[in-house]
């Protein structure tokens, strides 16, 4: 008798078993590990983060272990952090997306690092751009950062120097 109830415990523990697998390979990706920006427990931070996207570019997103932060694929292709010291003048290029102005780092290319220009605190997405193209990752972001009180906007050559063509002088 002791040899028909072990084949059958074995059963249902081998049957328990394989109906958690399912569960075991949905958590295969991870928490993803970030740092914490020096001001991530800012308000405008808070109202950023709870207006994320779930999915952008179609990857979805995944669980990060600090606040104020975020990322999408597997691997992380896309990684959002806000609570960085708001940014000053600078060279680098800048552009408006979806009313949001961006400033662009393509010094660690193919990863492009785009930050909020004119917002306090500032925002930082990091794209992985052999993977997903910044504009896709940055229109769904912008749209959440939108909704944070821009303090400052960028300008271009003519705004700098009173409009018009720059004469060179003698």
């Amino acid at each position: 008798m002791s040899h028909r109830t072990r084949p059958a415990r074995a059963r249902r523990a081998s049957a328990a078993a394989l109906a958690l697998v399912p569960l075991a390979l949905a958590g295969c990706a991870g928490t993803v590990n970030l740092e914490a920006a020096p001001e991530a427990n800012a308000y405008s931070c808070a109202e950023i983060s709870v207006r994320l996207p779930d999915e952008i570019a179609g990857f979805e997103r995944r669980s990060t272990n600090a606040q104020a932060t975020a990322a999408w694929g597997d691997p992380a292709a896309i990684i959002y952090r806000c609570g960085l010291p708001e940014v000053g003048p600078s060279e680098l290029p800048c552009f408006t997306v979806d009313g949001v102005d961006w400033l662009l780092d393509e010094s660690d290319a193919p990863r492009y690092v785009f930050t909020t220009y004119g917002r306090s605190p500032a925002t930082e997405v990091i794209v992985d751009n052999d993977v997903v193209r910044g504009p896709d990752a940055l229109r769904p972001i912008s749209a959440s950062v939108a909704v944070t009180e821009a303090t400052g906007q960028c300008l271009d050559a003519t705004d700098v120097f009173g409009g018009g063509s720059v004469a060179p002088q003698d």
